[in-house]
């Protein structure tokens, strides 16, 4: 064998070698590159995932803000009509005229009056309008007209003797019977 065969066997031998290590090296960048791929895929999925599961929390959000902002102007609505119905009623009551007004303070006064004794000294006030009215009704009674008190309607009975005051008038009822029957007002007013 001559040195030329053997050095090209070397060579071959080299070549060979070198063939196989690109090979190799090769197939370990494609399983790298795969490796990296698959890792990009799976990094691309989760954070899709996390977009996906921030935009659906944010419309959640949203959505239940809507929601409450809604039954907030629903809630204001309502409080708004049951005032103007409130408002209405006091209306009413203040331009109640005739025999109808003569009969509830004539009874708001009656049931005043069972708080006293009947030697008390008592004074009733009244709406400035129901003047001529109220001293009419005390005629029937041992008290006193006092003067005005603001109010629509009705009567504030007191005694300095036993100091007691009963306030009797159309505003005190209003409230009891407003208080008591809210719920059911707003029932009636609101029924879906």
């Amino acid at each position: 064998m001559s040195l030329d065969t053997v050095v090209e066997d070397i060579r071959d031998e080299a070549r060979a070698r070198a063939d196989e290590i690109r090979a190799d090296a090769e197939a370990q960048a494609d399983e790298l590159i795969e490796e990296a791929e698959a890792d990009a895929d799976e990094i691309r999925d989760e954070r899709a995932a996390e977009v996906e599961a921030t935009i659906e929390q944010e419309r959640e959000q949203k959505l239940s803000s809507a929601k409450l902002e809604a039954k907030q102007a629903r809630l204001e609505a309502r409080r708004d009509a049951l005032a103007d119905v409130r408002d209405a009623v006091e209306e009413e009551l203040a331009t109640l005229g005739g025999d109808t007004r003569e009969e509830l303070t004539r009874a708001l006064l009656d049931a005043a009056a069972t708080e006293f004794d009947d030697d008390s000294d008592v004074v009733v006030y009244g709406r400035p309008d129901d003047q001529d009215l109220l001293e009419e009704i005390l005629d029937e009674y041992a008290f006193e007209y006092g003067g005005e008190y603001e109010c629509l309607g009705g009567v504030v009975v007191e005694s300095e003797a036993s100091r007691v005051r009963v306030n009797n008038t159309f505003d005190s009822v209003l409230e009891d019977v407003w208080e008591d029957n809210l719920r059911e007002i707003s029932d009636r007013l609101f029924e879906s």
